[in-house]
């Protein structure tokens, strides 16, 4: 008896410490081992290069950064966080691909110089860790928006235009949608962004469920791959900022 305790004991620790171990990070960042901490913790990870993240060596605009993430050639692919290190608020978005690739594209406000990550999360439990420096005079984080600069914010406030084409074997979509997404920390302008978009199809069904944080830039473009089998109807979209604002959208087959 005592050495079935030893040994189930000594298993349980064994993967505590598997579960909990952070990998040396391959871009040599000090804030890597927070951000394992932060938004990663509970489960062991791996750098992984198939995990795609391309973006700009260098940002010229530091409030518009475009990124794509993909991790098409994994599978099993539960969700999927990307946060930028050295940010003043890191996260940038997590998003659940139930019924599409696990793949997007958006841009972000960047502060200064920083790793750029999308951690996967696999149905092993095991997260896939890509990442890319990009390069910036920086200050994106901490400049108003310019609606907000020239006051017609609100005469536009959740308005969607988007586009939508059939490939192979999924449905692009991709559309931009009118909001100042405010950090919070410009003085006298509060935290002001979209907080939650879902998508569905006629029947349904989800075809991936999206969440955005503050660093998202203004009037948001983002771009996804729904299956085939499930997108080969209309589209729906809704979404909430953190003020309650409510938005949909249709995207017709």
């Amino acid at each position: 008896m005592k050495f079935l305790v030893s040994a189930l004991l000594s298993l349980f620790v064994s993967f505590s410490t598997f579960a909990n171990d952070i990998p040396d990070d391959p871009l040599a960042s000090v804030q890597w081992d927070d951000m394992y901490g932060a938004f990663l913790k509970g489960y062991p990870a791996v750098f992984d290069n198939r995990v795609k993240v391309i973006g700009p060596d260098f940002a010229e605009d530091p409030m518009n950064v475009p990124i794509t993430v993909d991790a098409s050639a994994l599978s099993g692919v539960k969700r999927i966080v990307i946060f930028a290190d050295f940010n003043p608020i890191p996260l940038i978005a997590r998003y659940y691909p139930i019924n599409a690739k696990p793949s997007l594209s958006f841009r972000f406000k960047i502060q200064q110089a920083s790793p750029v990550r999308a951690a996967v999360l696999t149905e092993d439990n095991v997260w896939h860790v890509g990442g890319m420096w990009v390069n910036s005079a920086g200050g994106g984080c901490t400049v108003a928006s310019t609606g907000r600069l020239l006051g017609d914010w609100s005469d536009f406030l959740g308005d969607v235009y988007g586009k939508r084409w059939e490939k192979d074997d999924s449905t692009r979509l991709r559309f931009k949608i009118h909001h100042p997404m405010d950090t919070g920390l410009v003085d006298g302008i509060p935290e002001f962004f979209i907080q939650h978009l879902s998508f569905k199809n006629t029947d349904g069904d989800v075809l991936g469920l999206v969440e955005l944080y503050e660093p998202i830039n203004e009037n948001p473009v983002l771009s996804f791959d729904f299956n085939k089998d499930k997108s080969g109807t209309d589209i729906y979209m809704t979404g909430v900022d953190n003020n309650g604002n409510e938005f949909e959208a249709e995207f017709v087959q």
